[in-house]
């Protein structure tokens, strides 16, 4: 399909050809929450952790003798029926990352880039390039482009000083092809790729 591009002064910058295969698909919800759920279950820290009966800095002295009490048995207070004992199979460290097949995180990714078209989010840029890391430069450009929460993916390398403007913007993005992702594309309202960066896309996914 044609698609207009446009430059960073929202100039006319000709047009693409973005191939059905990657941008004209039909986005399927249950794949992109799949994916969604495998790359924030891949970054949980999992470091969570809690003390067991053996870890627990308690005397095994048995508490009280084991008849005659009129109360239950018991050998020594770092049980976990007491208080200040350890816990009875509480939460260890552990990796909670799942797999999915190469061929699925493509197709996830093909879908998010779909979904981006089909709300009409999707912005094609020429070049991402600033001659002086200006903030107040990229910002007004931003803002007379309309664009709110953004994200820009550039080519195989960013331009240094693009990205050293983006950086104290909270709204915007910036990546390079590789680093193209489901979630950051689907949790921001607009899609930015630049010309290098499409290029790089369509190599990756075909």
């Amino acid at each position: 399909m044609k698609f207009d591009a446009i430059k960073l002064d929202a100039k006319k910058a000709g047009s693409v050809e973005l191939s059905d295969e990657i941008f004209g698909l039909t986005p399927r919800a249950d794949i992109l929450h799949r994916m969604v759920r495998y790359q924030l279950a891949k970054r949980q820290a999992g470091t969570h952790k809690v003390k067991t009966r053996s870890e627990v800095s308690y005397s095994t002295k048995k508490i009280y003798r084991q008849k005659g009490t009129g109360g239950a048995r018991h050998g020594a207070r770092s049980a976990p029926i007491f208080r200040g004992g350890g816990v009875y199979k509480g939460p260890t460290p552990r990796s909670h990352a799942h797999d999915l097949t190469k061929k699925f995180r493509k197709l996830g990714l093909k879908h998010a880039l779909s979904a981006k078209v089909a709300a009409g989010e999707l912005v094609i840029l020429d070049v991402a390039d600033l001659k002086d890391a200006k903030t107040a430069v990229l910002a007004k450009a931003i803002k007379d482009l309309g664009w709110k929460r953004t994200l820009v993916i550039d080519g195989v390398e960013v331009n240094e000083n693009f990205a050293l403007a983006a950086r104290n913007i909270d709204s915007v993005d910036v990546l390079p092809s590789m680093g193209a992702n489901v979630y950051d594309i689907l949790r921001r309202d607009t899609l930015v790729l630049t010309k290098a960066g499409l290029e790089a896309l369509e190599a990756r996914l075909k």
